[in-house]
C-alpha cells in the first residue's frame, strides 16, 4: 500500500515531512524545543488532530536517541518534581482533545506556537538583563515546577508542543548544556510513551498513521547523528533566534489557514 497514496500527500509534502522528521531528532539531541518547526510543519501538511498522532512516534524515536546519547547526565530529583504536574497538564489535554474539532486543534496549536515564542522572548530579555538563572529552590520553586508541570503536560498533550515549555523551565534552574539535554531527554521519553494510550484512545494513533510513521523513522537518525556532531558546535544563540522566527511564522500560518 502507497503511504503517500493513502494520505493523499505529494511527493513535495511528504519531503516537508521527512525534513521536519530529521529536524525532530536533531533537536532531540543539540537544541530541545527546536521541534516545534517540526510541529508547525506536520499540521500545516495534516489535519490537525491526525498531526498529533502522526508526530508522536517520531518524537519518541527521537526521545529514544537522545537518551542513549546522554542518559548519564540526567538529574532525576527534577524530574520526580516535575511528573505529577504534567500528569495532571495530560489528563487536562486529553479531556480538550475529546471537545475539540480539527479547527480548534490547529487554532489552539498556532496559539501555543505564538506564546511560546513570546514567552521565550521576554525570558531571553529579562536574563540578559539580570545575568542569572530564576531561584527554583523553596516554595516559590515548588510553584513554579508544578505551574511549569501543568503547562509542559497540558501542551504536549494537545500539540506536542511541551519543548518550549520545559526548555525554559531547565534554562531558568540554570542547567548546563549536557545536565539540560540529560534531563529533557528523559522527561520526554517517559512523558510521550505515556502519552500513547491516550492517543490511541482517541484515534490519533492507528494503523494509517504508523504506516506513515514507519515511512519518516528513517530521517530521524540522521538527524540525531547530525545535532551530536553539531551540539559542541552550532552558534547556540543564532540557532535559538532562527527557531524562535520559524515557530512564529509556524504559529501565525496555522491560525490563519
Amino acid at each position: 500500500m502507497n503511504t503517500m497514496t493513502l494520505w493523499h500527500i505529494s511527493g513535495r509534502e511528504f519531503a516537508a515531512l521527512a525534513f521536519a522528521a530529521l529536524l525532530v531528532g536533531f533537536s532531540k539531541t543539540a537544541v530541545s524545543g527546536a521541534n516545534t518547526v517540526s510541529l508547525a510543519i506536520f499540521a500545516a501538511v495534516l489535519p490537525a488532530r491526525a498531526s498529533t498522532g502522526v508526530l508522536l512516534p517520531v518524537l519518541i524515536a527521537g526521545d529514544v536517541l537522545a537518551v542513549l546519547t546522554y542518559r548519564r547526565h540526567a538529574h532525576w530529583p527534577t524530574l520526580w518534581r516535575l511528573f505529577p504536574a504534567v500528569a495532571a497538564g495530560v489528563v487536562v489535554g486529553t479531556l480538550f482533545l475529546v471537545w475539540a474539532d480539527d479547527g480548534a486543534v490547529r487554532t489552539s496549536i498556532g496559539a501555543i506556537l505564538l506564546l511560546m515564542a513570546g514567552v521565550t522572548l521576554r525570558r531571553r530579555r529579562r536574563v540578559a538583563a539580570e545575568g542569572e538563572p530564576d531561584a527554583v529552590t523553596g516554595r516559590a520553586g515548588r510553584m513554579k515546577a508544578r505551574s511549569y508541570g501543568v503547562l509542559g503536560g497540558f501542551t504536549t498533550m494537545v500539540a506536542n508542543a511541551g519543548g518550549p515549555v520545559m526548555s525554559m523551565y531547565l534554562l531558568s534552574a540554570g542547567f548546563r548544556k549536557l545536565g539540560f539535554l540529560g534531563t529533557s531527554a528523559f522527561f520526554f521519553l517517559i512523558v510521550n510513551v505515556s502519552k500513547v494510550p491516550f492517543s490511541a484512545g482517541l484515534g490519533l494513533i492507528d494503523g494509517r498513521s504508523l504506516l506513515l510513521d514507519a515511512a519518516l523513522l528513517v530521517f530521524v537518525v540522521p538527524g540525531a547523528l547530525l545535532g551530536k556532531w553539531a551540539v559542541n558546535r552550532i552558534n547556540q544563540r543564532l540557532f535559538e533566534q532562527l527557531v524562535i522566527a520559524a515557530t512564529i511564522v509556524g504559529g501565525v500560518q496555522l491560525l490563519l489557514r
